[in-house]
Parts: structure tokens; sequence; C-alpha cells
């Protein structure tokens, strides 16, 4: 073989040895999961930071991110941006726990009970159709522009999707579990707290996860009635000022906040599940 047919050899099996040495160092510079999540993100942020100084978006229109980051911590030391959000998360909780309590009662009762079934569940279902933005102006009627209103709206928000989910979920729980509860000599309450609610539990807990979604869209309608705190009346301050840099201060510390909730509801939802043990253990005394 000519020493060009030697170098050619050699140069391939150098080729396809330092690839397959990528490959496995690529492999083995894997992200924790946690950390996964936040890989595009970043690019995201990295990209646009990028464009923004290129001058390819005006700052007038979408500042950049360090412009944004800024805006934050000068919102901050001021004194300004903790009351805002601060009154923002007490609506967010008030409305919640509000509408989580409702939507558990209501959908307990339509899910377990035919009649109340037959006589709530088709008015619900037509309320859930009326749009958010509707509400708005018979809140304002009924209840002025204080608090109440604004965490009325967000209960509605909320109401719904955890309703839903509880009152399919009841609606799907194995027969042969109430049986195992009866056999056990479960009635009324008893029955609904030992074996109905715990075989629900995964979509109960959809459903809370989706209502606090929605309770943090419903917030920005809320507080555009008239609110003179919180994060939904800073961005639209922003936007009568014509500030982009706090409009998107508002909408980044919307995803955050928003976000961490939703990790908090997802923890606690995690400990329910484990601590709802008592229908397995009635199943395996039952032999189910």
């Amino acid at each position: 073989m000519s020493s060009y047919g030697h170098e050619t050899a050699l140069a391939a099996a150098l080729t396809k040895t330092l690839t397959r040495t990528g490959v496995r160092a690529w492999r083995g510079l894997r992200l924790p999961d946690p950390l996964l999540g936040w890989l595009l993100p970043a690019l995201l942020v990295a990209v646009w930071e990028i464009l923004a100084r290129m001058g390819v978006f005006p700052p007038n229109w979408l500042p950049a991110p360090s412009v944004v980051a800024t805006t934050i911590f000068d919102l901050a030391r001021q004194g300004e941006l903790l009351g805002h959000i601060g009154i923002t998360l007490w609506r967010i909780a008030a409305g919640f726990l509000l509408g989580a309590i409702a939507a558990t009662l209501f959908g307990t009762l339509t899910g377990y009970l035919p009649l109340a079934r037959k006589l709530l569940d088709p008015l619900l279902q037509a309320l859930r159709n009326i749009p958010s933005m509707a509400w708005v102006p018979l809140f304002l009627l009924w209840l002025g522009v204080q608090e109440s209103s604004k965490v009325s709206l967000i209960a509605v928000g909320v109401f719904f999707p955890v309703y839903l989910n509880l009152y399919s979920g009841i609606l799907q729980v194995d027969r042969k579990l109430l049986e195992v509860g009866r056999i056990f000599q479960l009635k009324g309450i008893e029955l609904i707290r030992r074996i109905v609610l715990p075989a629900t539990l995964p979509a109960y807990l959809v459903g809370l996860r989706s209502g606090l979604g929605l309770g943090w869209m419903f917030v920005v309608a809320a507080e555009l009635m008239g609110a003179s705190r919180g994060l939904g009346f800073l961005m639209v301050d922003g936007q009568m000022t014509g500030r982009a840099a706090i409009i998107i201060a508002s909408i980044v510390l919307f995803a955050i906040f928003g976000k961490l909730t939703d990790l908090l509801l997802e923890s606690v939802g995690r400990r329910w599940q484990r601590r709802a043990h008592p229908v397995g253990k009635e199943r395996r005394r039952a032999g189910i």
C-alpha cells in the first residue's frame, strides 16, 4: 500500500476514534434533570440579549434581558417591588383557597350524589363557558373596587378546573373500592373521606395545579379592576407610561412566582399521595 493510502487509513481511524470519544464525552456531560429544564430558557435569554445588543429589536419595544434585570433590581431597591409582589401573592392565595374549597364541595356533591349531579352540573357547565372578562363588570357592580371583587374573580378562575377534575375523578372511581368500603361498614362522609377522595387524589391534584395556573391568569384581569398595587398594576403602569422594561419585568415576575407556587403545590401533592395509602391497605386486606 502506498504512503498516501497509509495516511488516508490513519486519518480515517483517527476521525472514528475522535468521534466515538466526543460522543462518549457528550453522553458523560448529562445535566441533572432540574438543570436540564433551564437549558432552553437560558439559551433563549442569551439569544435575546445578543440580538437586542445588535439593535435587531428597538429598545423601546423589546429591551435586552440585562435591562429588564436592572429594572427589577431598581424597583426592589426603591422598595416598590416587594409591596406589588406581596399583594399579588395575597390575592392569589385568597382566591385559590376560596375557589378550591368551593370546587371541592361542589365536585364531591355532583360526583357522588346522582341527584346533585342532575341539579347542579348542567348549570355549572354553562357558567364554565362564560369568558373571564365578562365577570369583571358584574363583580365591580356587586363588590366595587375592593379586594373582595379581585379575590372573587380569581376564585372563579380556580373553581372550574378543580371542579371538573374532581367530578370526573369521582365518576371514574373503581366500584370495587366502594364495595371494599361498604364491607368495612363505611358510609356517607366516612366513605367519601377514606375511599372516594383518596382514590380521586391524582385527578384532584391535576385540577388544583390547573386551577392555580388559571388563577395567575385571572389575577391580571383582577388587577385591572381599579387596583393601585400588584404586578398587574405595575404592568399596566408600564404600558401607560411607555416603559417596556417594566412590562417585561412584570411578565417575568409573573412567570417566576407562578412556577414557584406550582412547584410548591406539586411538592405538597406528592406528600398527600404518599399519605393516601389507606385505600391500598383496604384493598390488600380485602384481597382485591
